[in-house]
């Protein structure tokens, strides 16, 4: 019978959730769609000196704010649990032991000193099946030698036996077989005496074996692991259970080489986290993608795209559709590179699919915030004139902001190149015609009649227009003028003109 689909994201609470590590929990996540299988959320915190206060809780929140939902684990319950590695020690001590008995694994009292000692005299030392005899361990040590040694509480480790000379084959489902010989490899540490915890190797065997878990797609950096993790599925006779590997490339710097990281962020200007970290111990602000103004569909769908593609020439897809489309076959065995300007692409083209009132919302709150009152019809009219200028959320409030907030300054270099000499008497006389004018309700109507009143002066459209769109806005910027006047209304247009004209004489 066919395995029903089960896949993990294991994170470790180690800091901010790096970019890459949202795009494994993406492609994992529409594997599991796609087939009609599950999500767990698993925490792997072995590796206690590394453990981060907060990093849990970030991850959490931003699988929440991109709308990725898990189906069990850690906060989420579910059949497998605990599923926090640190609260499964006595289930790890219980597999160790059996590779122990079954000598597929030794105990190894080597300290930090003879360790070092060792990769002095040999170069390019590697503790395996050449070199195990030679130190101090289980295999070279008596029963009761070691039995008095653990009595006396010294320190140990517990290493994987690794027979010389076999042949290894990973079944990858995006590189095909990865062949490696024994040899290569070293007697891994699985566990230590000193926080009874297992190393990562044996906890995600374990893990994914107890939790049923059958394909396992992580970053291509632990394709190095995955001959170990198949020798450790053949210790405990779990090959009819072993899940199946995809390892994703890694994403690149979006200039040379490298696996992109967060000093190419620095440097460029975008981020490389989710979510705005403040890191506990430096207090350092480190920028995100939902603080920086994306909104989380179109993160979804560029990072969907990098490493991966649909076959045909989409590029805007709705979860539900990169569901659909998804091949795991089909990603991309080499690197990504980080194209930041795609992704601001991608932000531009859903924040313009927002409705008006959705994104009216966000303009409003920075009213409330600075406690101006607007009308919301006011607001959204506002939102619908300026939204096709945004690439953020965040860019909204600057360019409605003087719908809302009249200009008391007026951009210097505007003032020289548009404020001609005769520039007063043109929109002192423009200001009489706007006062004895009805409402700016029908933008068409009053520009109608503003331009028929030009051309009866004889004045220049140029010479009045564009002087007048500074004395409203403060600068040469913004839509087109009667739509400005009739956001703006009657009573704030005179009023601005009036100021203008009084500021901009002196």
């Amino acid at each position: 019978m066919e395995r029903k689909v089960r896949v993990r994201f294991a994170p470790s609470p180690t800091g901010a959730l790096h970019i890459g590590g949202v795009r494994t929990a993406l492609y994992n996540y529409l594997f599991a769609k796609q087939h009609g299988g599950e999500f767990i959320f698993r925490i792997e915190d072995t590796d206690s000196q590394r453990f981060v206060p907060g990093a849990e809780e970030y991850i959490l929140e931003t699988f929440q704010w991109l709308g990725i939902p898990f189906n069990e684990g850690v906060s989420f319950g579910g059949n497998y649990g605990p599923y926090r590695q640190s609260e499964r020690k006595d289930i790890y001590k219980n597999y160790v032991k059996q590779l122990l008995d079954n000598g597929k694994a030794y105990i190894a009292f080597d300290t930090p000193e003879q360790l070092d000692a060792k990769r002095a005299e040999i170069p390019n030392f590697q503790y395996d099946a050449s070199t195990r005899l030679q130190m101090t361990n289980s295999l070279t040590l008596s029963k009761e030698e070691v039995e008095n040694r653990i009595a006396a509480g010294e320190q140990y480790v517990v290493r994987i036996k690794i027979e010389p000379n076999e042949e290894i084959t990973v079944h990858d489902l995006i590189r095909g077989d990865v062949n490696v010989n024994s040899s290569i490899l070293d007697d891994k540490v699985l566990y230590k005496s000193a926080d009874e915890l297992p190393t990562y190797h044996l906890a995600n065997i374990v893990d994914d074996n107890l939790m049923k878990i059958s394909h396992v797609i992580r970053g291509e950096e632990w394709l190095p692991s995955a001959p170990l993790h198949v020798l450790l599925y053949r210790a405990f006779g779990w090959e009819d259970t072993m899940p199946q590997f995809a390892h994703l490339s890694l994403l690149l710097k979006p200039d040379g080489n490298g696996k992109l990281s967060k000093r190419d962020g620095d440097r460029l200007g975008f981020p490389v986290f989710p979510l705005e970290w403040r890191d506990p111990k430096t207090g350092d602000i480190s920028s995100g993608y939902r603080e920086s103004g994306y909104l989380p569909e179109a993160v979804i769908n560029f990072l969907a795209l990098l490493g991966w593609n649909p076959g045909n020439n989409q590029e805007v897809m709705s979860l539900d559709e990169l569901v659909e489309l998804f091949n795991i076959e089909k990603c991309s065995k080499s690197g990504a590179k980080f194209d930041y300007e795609k992704g601001k692409y991608f932000n531009h083209l859903y924040l313009q699919k927002k409705s008006d009132a959705e994104l009216a919302k966000i303009v409003q709150a920075k009213l409330d915030e600075l406690n101006i009152i607007a009308n919301s019809e006011k607001v959204e009219m506002a939102v619908a004139a300026m939204k096709e200028r945004a690439t953020f959320t965040n860019d909204l409030w600057d360019l409605c902001a003087f719908f809302f907030v009249a200009p008391t300054t007026f951009n210097e270099k505007d003032v020289q190149k548009r404020w001609k000499t005769d520039t007063s008497t043109l929109l002192s006389d423009l200001l009489s015609k706007l006062e004895t004018m009805d409402s700016f309700d029908d933008a068409e109507k009053t520009e109608e009649e503003v331009k028929t009143w030009c051309e009866t002066k004889g004045y220049g459209l140029g010479s009045v227009m564009n002087p007048f769109r500074l004395t409203l806005v403060g600068e040469m910027k913004g839509p087109q003028m009667f739509l400005i006047t009739k956001i703006l209304g009657k009573d704030e247009v005179v009023k601005r003109l009036k100021y203008a004209l009084i500021t901009i004489n002196g």
